[in-house]
Order: C-alpha cells, then sequence, then structure tokens
C-alpha cells in the first residue's frame, strides 16, 4: 500500500466528474487499498478518487464509533437510488478543503447501490453520519465538494483562506516544518 497526495481546493482537478469503473479488479482494488491508507494516514472518514487526482468511481470509509460499526467499505460506480425526503443538517469537512467546516444539509436516510471490493452488485441503506458520509463522497465524484451546497460569500471566503493556506505550507515545506493535522470527525 501507498499513501497517496490528497488534493486541496481549489485544484480544478476536484471540479471534473469522474468516470465510472469496467470492472473491480487488482488495480481497482489497490486503488482502494491505497485510499483508505491515505485515509486513515491524513486522518478522515471517507475518501474519494478525484481527491487523490484518480478521476474513477471510486470511494472508501470508514465511520467505526462506539455507537457505529462499519468496518471499512469499499465501493466503486456508487449511485443513491433512493433518498428520504427528510433532511438532516451535519457540520461537514473535507480533506480537500483542510480546516474549514460548515453545516450542509442533505436527505437524512438514503440507499446506494455500488460494487464491492470482490465486484458484486450491493445495496446498502444508510441514516445518521453514514449517510452523510456516502452522500459527500459520491458528490466528490461528480465533481461537487461541500462547499458547493454552502452559500457563495462563505464558499469564496473559504476558497481565499485555502488559497493564502497553500501559500503558507509550501512557504513551511521549504523552511522544513511539519504539518498540522485535522480533526479526524468532520474530514469527510
Amino acid at each position: 500500500m501507498a499513501l497517496l497526495p490528497i488534493l486541496t481546493a481549489p485544484d480544478p482537478r476536484l471540479k471534473k466528474k469522474s468516470k465510472p469503473v469496467d470492472q473491480v479488479d487488482a488495480e481497482v482494488r489497490q486503488l482502494m487499498d491505497d485510499m483508505l491508507e491515505t485515509m486513515y494516514d491524513a486522518p478522515g472518514i471517507g475518501l474519494a478518487a478525484p481527491q487523490v487526482g484518480v478521476l474513477k468511481r471510486v470511494i472508501v470509509l470508514d465511520i467505526d464509533r462506539e455507537d457505529t460499526k462499519t468496518g471499512p467499505l469499499f465501493m466503486a460506480n456508487p449511485e443513491i437510488i433512493e433518498a428520504s425526503d427528510e433532511d438532516v443538517s451535519y457540520e461537514e469537512g473535507c480533506l480537500s478543503v483542510p480546516e474549514h467546516y460548515s453545516d450542509v444539509v442533505r436527505p437524512a436516510k438514503v440507499t446506494v447501490r455500488y460494487l464491492d471490493r470482490d465486484g458484486k452488485s450491493q445495496d446498502l441503506a444508510a441514516e445518521g453520519l453514514l449517510a452523510t458520509c456516502l452522500q459527500h463522497e459520491i458528490d466528490h465524484l461528480d465533481g461537487v465538494l461541500f462547499i458547493d451546497h454552502i452559500s457563495a460569500l462563505k464558499r469564496n471566503m473559504i476558497l481565499r483562506k485555502l488559497l493564502k493556506a497553500r501559500k503558507e505550507k509550501e512557504r513551511d515545506e521549504a523552511e522544513g516544518k511539519p504539518a498540522k493535522a485535522q480533526d479526524p470527525e468532520h474530514a469527510l
């Protein structure tokens, strides 16, 4: 397994639509493994292939908490086939939008159809944090970031801060300073 670099907004690759996976083969499983290792290292609870510069419809998640045990989930070609009329607001963050969080309103429950690690079609009904995380990661596959769901004023403010942070990070790296970690509870 290998750690992959995570793209940060406003990188234009994050706004591109990903292509479906023809089949879950050894190459796709390796990508899934590398993405999971990268997500854990970041740390986060979800990661989509476009966030590591791969425009394939692949996501990984692991939202294990004391009250929720999912273990790692590997999904190719995930699609929401059903969504509840009831909405819920959750404070989201993102590994591609480091250190920024905002409330996003999404359907409270979704059912997702996907190909698992073995290439078998699965349906997963989800609610709570899992439903939010699934929707967040599937958005990435369509070139949508959580900040696209908030006001233009707040989104532009965040993007300006990210550009400033990128310049500071480049300066810190040149000086050999360590990078800051994110709060994994919100980094989807």
